[in-house]
This record gives structure tokens, sequence and C-alpha cells, in this order.
């Protein structure tokens, strides 16, 4: 994104295969021949080739962005979605070191369902828009560098704030980029894709997908609104929360006991 103008940003997917259909304007894709990170039995794998390859495949697409002089950059996993009021917030706030989701959203892409999130930027990945400056993208590495030569290039950069997320506000903090809460839920955790690394899902009482919901992030339900509506609050929802609830009740006393003297 720049401050010239609201529409004057880019996308950059990074992967090893591309699309079969053509690119919205705007969208560029960096094919990368890295190996699989994960087993073909499915998206789980151990936490450092996990961070390895998602670390490398970002460096790869800010040497891609590095082309365009952005001003900031929203690192997001390809299955979640972004609120459409990022880009103005960014052109409207132009210098600021940047701003971390704090309060987002969790929606089943099964159902249609979502419900709030707190402390969202501890829970998905699509959580900070940041200067282009704090990634210090080296000018002299090519897009076709290797996996290697990336790591070595982004430094401890790569395991802080470009393959793991959890604690990538204070590392930036760390090295002088505060960055500010954003002043709205500003992005979508979608689960429930048979995609999902850490094998996360939506169960219980949440809100059907609206139309005000699915405007402002571009989803698309898999459902009609009475099928959203039953999966949002109906038996099955309101069963999973009961269960939730009465397991935390009788943990309480187990944590008390094993607090005791």
């Amino acid at each position: 994104m720049t401050n010239q103008d609201l529409d004057d940003y880019v996308v950059i997917v990074v992967g090893n295969k591309r699309p079969v259909f053509a690119l919205p304007p705007r969208v560029y894709f960096v094919e990368v021949d890295f190996p699989a990170p994960a087993p073909p039995s499915g998206p789980q794998t151990d936490l450092n080739s996990f961070v390895w390859d998602k670390g490398t495949k970002i460096g790869a697409g800010l040497l891609r962005a590095r082309d365009f002089t952005p001003d900031y950059v929203m690192i997001f996993d390809a299955d979640d979605y972004v609120s459409r009021r990022i880009a103005d917030h960014a052109a409207l706030h132009d210098g600021q070191p940047g701003w971390v989701v704090e309060r987002g959203w969790i929606y089943s892409h099964a159902t249609g369902v979502y419900r709030a999130v707190g402390d969202f930027h501890r829970t998905c990945g699509t959580c900070h828009i940041v200067r282009w400056d704090a990634y210090e993208v080296p000018e002299g590495l090519a897009v076709s560098a290797t996996q290697s030569e990336i790591a070595d290039a982004f430094g401890d950069r790569l395991s802080r704030i470009l393959g793991a997320h959890r604690n990538a506000r204070t590392w930036l903090a760390e090295q002088g980029w505060q960055l500010e809460p954003l002043p709205f839920k500003g992005a979508v955790y979608n689960v429930d894709t048979g995609e999902n690394h850490s094998g996360k899902g939506l169960s219980g009482l949440s809100w059907p997908a609206s139309a005000r919901f699915t405007h402002e992030f571009g989803v698309v339900p898999p459902r009609r609104m009475r099928d959203r509506v039953i999966a949002a609050v109906g038996p099955t929802a309101i069963a999973a929360t009961a269960r939730r609830v009465l397991g935390r009740i009788v943990r309480r006393p187990e944590i008390a006991s094993a607090q005791q003297p």
C-alpha cells in the first residue's frame, strides 16, 4: 500500500504451483520450488519445518514486493480474510510504525458461522500491518534466490516475524517499531478448511455470517442463511457450549486443589 492513492496496493502470492486461473488486477504470483514442509497425508508438521517454510516463502514475497516500494506490509495466510478498511486506515495514518490486530473474528469455512476473538494476534498470523522499513529487505537478493539464501539474508527476522507471529509484536518493539492496536476488528481467522496447520475448528454458540460481515471481509458463505442460523444457535452449538462450560467448572476445583500447599 502507498500513500498516493487508496487503491494503490498490490497483493503478492507465493506458492509452489501457479494457479490455473487468471489472477485479479494488482495480484502477482511468485512461484518457488521449495520442498513441501508437511507430508501428503495432512497439513501438520513440526514447528521448525513450518517456520522455515513459511518464513522463506514470505521472504520471497517481500523480495517481489520490493519492486513496488510499499509503505506498509501485511502478511496474511491465503485462507484468511482481511477488512476492506485496512488500506484506508494505513493511508490516512501514513508514517506510523504500524498496527496489530488485537480483536478479530474466527470463522468456520464449513458452516458459515463466526465469533469474536480476543488476543487475535496470539491466535492468527494474519495480524500485523508494519512499515516496510522494519523488514530490512536486502537489496541485492533476487526473487529467484534459494531457500537457504533467503533464510541467511533475513537472519533472525525469519523466525521472529516472518515464519512465526506470536511474539512478533514484542520483537518489533525491541527493534524500535512500536505497533498500535488496530481500532477495529481487522481480520478473520478461517478454520474448518481441512488445511489448517493448527487443526483448530469452531464449535459452540456463534453468529451466522451476515451481509455486513461478508461485505467487509469478502467472505462467501457455504450455506443458506437458514442453515447458518441452525449451525450458530441450534442444538449442536448449544450442546458444545454447555460441554465447554461444564468442563471449566469441573477443572476449577482440580486447579484449586493443585495450588494448595
